[in-house]
């Protein structure tokens, strides 16, 4: 494959990624123009580079550091409004961070490429990012889980992001009776519960009513991938990173409409 077919299988993505950093079409597909215009002009930019798509996303960014060509904010570009507003409330570098793994799926190796970061600082400003996310997008969290030490687990890692959760149900039939008690912005579910049942169809049916963001932590992702999964829903496997399972809750909420800082007067648990 030649090198201009090469570049061109990553142009469509590339401008998903510049909208949504710049904030409106015509300003994000500007900055890709002026990218390829470089690359023309200065070819070994990314010719010598090992990883042709970490190379054109440097070299945008590079053009898109030193040359301001659109300033200009189209609020029903390239994210819903609740994303837009979410983004623009995250400081610059981990704003970049988040993008490339959100929308382009870049590992933490991959963006200290594209960031010419080491993998421990690309770390740090995904964390820092997720940080700033929850400070605006606090919300009240479900967890479905039947082993308690998981539950646990995984109502501190909520709790530290600054959500506050507000059940813990182990069985479908908890689940539901659970969510006529609260309205939660965000689920976190196990695929099977304490007597058998299942959390997918738990989930399933309260999507039914509600249109709010899953994430589904299990030992079992193939049941995930053979039942009836809903949308928008995130997998993460047991035994799951922190660091990661945390990232996903952060992408899940920052992409959600309904996603919004709680009540100033709500109580909050453990903080």
């Amino acid at each position: 494959m030649s090198a201009s077919k090469e570049i061109s299988a990553h142009i469509p993505y590339l401008r998903r990624f510049a909208r949504a950093l710049v904030g409106d079409r015509e300003g994000g597909d500007a900055y890709v123009l002026a990218t390829l215009e470089t690359v023309v002009a200065e070819p070994t930019r990314i010719t010598d580079s090992d990883d042709l798509r970490i190379a054109v996303y440097r070299l945008f960014l590079d053009v898109w550091a030193a040359s301001p060509i659109n300033a200009h904010t189209d609020r029903s570009g390239a994210l819903a409004e609740s994303g837009r507003r979410n983004l623009d409330a995250i400081s610059l570098k981990p704003r970049i961070a988040f993008l490339l793994q959100a929308l382009e799926g870049f590992d933490l190796d991959q963006i200290g490429q594209t960031l010419n970061v080491s993998e421990v600082e690309a770390g740090a400003l995904i964390k820092e990012a997720n940080g700033e996310i929850a400070d605006q997008i606090a919300t009240d969290v479900l967890i479905i889980e039947d082993e308690p030490l998981i539950a646990h687990d995984l109502k501190s890692i909520v709790e530290e992001l600054g959500h506050r959760v507000v059940g813990m149900p182990r069985t479908h039939a908890e689940a539901l009776a659970a969510i006529q008690e609260s309205n939660p912005g965000l689920i976190l579910a196990d695929i099977q519960l304490a007597d058998g049942s299942s959390g997918l169809d738990a989930v399933n049916e309260i999507l039914v009513s509600l249109s709010i963001p899953v994430i589904f932590v299990t030992a079992y992702p193939e049941r995930f991938l053979t039942g009836e999964p809903p949308e928008p829903a995130f997998l993460i496997a047991k035994p799951f990173n922190v660091e990661s399972l945390k990232a996903v809750i952060s992408q899940a909420l920052f992409f959600e409409r309904r996603a919004g800082r709680r009540e100033q007067n709500a109580p909050r648990v453990g903080m």
